[in-house]
């Protein structure tokens, strides 16, 4: 269950960093743009949403132990 843990975590802290990169990419790159400031802010709000995730991770895990009863 660690393993599992483990492999959540980083896989959602990974995703969130391509979001957080592709956000500040996207900001960088705008240029002003309205459109295109907005879908930098939604890639900042999806790498938080990710971090959250990955911090709830060992939670989550705690609760499926309980669950499945390991």
């Amino acid at each position: 269950m660690n393993n599992i843990r483990n492999w959540l975590m980083g896989i959602l802290a990974g995703l969130a960093t391509v979001f957080l990169t592709v956000g500040g990419v996207r900001y960088v790159m705008a240029g002003g743009e309205p459109g295109e400031v907005e879908k930098a802010k939604q890639a900042f709000k999806s790498a938080g949403i990710g971090y959250g995730l990955a911090a709830l991770a060992p939670l989550v895990v705690t609760i499926l132990r309980g669950i499945v009863g390991v």
